[in-house]
């Protein structure tokens, strides 16, 4: 019998493409990206700046905003933590009781060690309520993040707006991006997003991999690292990186946005 796969929004299969172009790095191309002296770790670390600047174009912002993680929530982790342990003050942080579990599990841990979280409820049509953000922000308020597009229910919140309503009142503004990378056009400063958290092999590319945009200017956000160990990814996110799977992260960025218009016509002519 065949099976039929309807669960991309959990993950979807490695595109062909993808496969092809991350294959060389595994038994031909292996060296580490921090060996500096000889080519093997030349090409290495080359193949990495290509996929930065791959993800980096794809979401108007420059190649040096992005750090590579293993996914989407350890890039959240990095986010909501790194904030927090910046903060000089009891720290408040504003969210939505729709968020992926990866955002609330984190922040039910950080106020078990003594972080105030705010959840907020969103209208019968899922998306929140501007006044409800702006009625919940304090003085001590550090941060809000929120989905951008929900894995469950599909609506996507007006992340623009949010992001205008954290400038005004200077709060850095995260959003889980896992969803809607490669599947709608994104600009990181037309959106006013100050944190941004992806994942791979949700857009055709390998599981493993993800990242995390982190703007550096107006205003630049400086995080502390929740894990040490080396120098990589600016000392923000210390380890070895996997070439292979950066390789492929960056080709299957290339390869969703070169179709996302034509995939957008095919999904709206299936709708009902």
């Amino acid at each position: 019998m065949k099976r039929i796969y309807l669960d991309n929004n959990a993950t979807t299969k490695v595109d062909p493409e993808v496969f092809d172009k991350m294959l060389p790095w595994f038994i031909e191309n292996y060296g580490n990206e921090m060996s500096n002296s000889h080519s093997f770790g030349w090409e290495a670390r080359e193949a990495v700046d290509i996929a930065r600047e791959q993800i980096a174009s794809e979401i108007g912002s420059e190649p040096s905003e992005i750090i590579f993680t293993s996914g989407a929530t350890e890039s959240i982790n990095i986010a909501l933590r790194g904030v927090i342990k910046k903060s000089y003050i009891k720290p408040h942080i504003i969210t939505l009781k729709t968020e992926h579990k990866a955002v609330l599990d984190t922040l039910n841990n950080l106020e078990q060690n003594g972080v105030e979280v705010t959840y907020l409820n969103v209208k019968k049509n899922g998306i929140i309520d501007f006044s409800t953000i702006k009625n919940a922000i304090k003085k001590n308020t550090v941060l809000v993040s929120v989905l951008h597009g929900n894995n469950e229910i599909g609506v996507i919140q007006p992340i623009k707006i949010i992001g205008e309503i954290c400038r005004e009142n200077k709060i850095l503004f995260h959003v889980d991006g896992a969803q809607t990378l490669g599947k709608i056009i994104l600009n990181m400063n037309e959106l006013n997003i100050d944190l941004f958290s992806m994942s791979s092999h949700k857009l055709y590319g390998p599981k493993g991999v993800g990242a995390l945009y982190i703007r550096r200017k107006n205003p630049r956000v400086n995080l502390i690292p929740i894990t040490t160990g080396g120098g990589q990814e600016k000392g923000i996110r210390p380890g070895t990186l996997p070439v292979p799977l950066i390789v492929g992260f960056g080709e299957a960025m290339r390869l969703a946005i070169k179709n996302l218009e034509l995939d957008s016509k095919r999904i709206k002519k299936n709708e009902r």
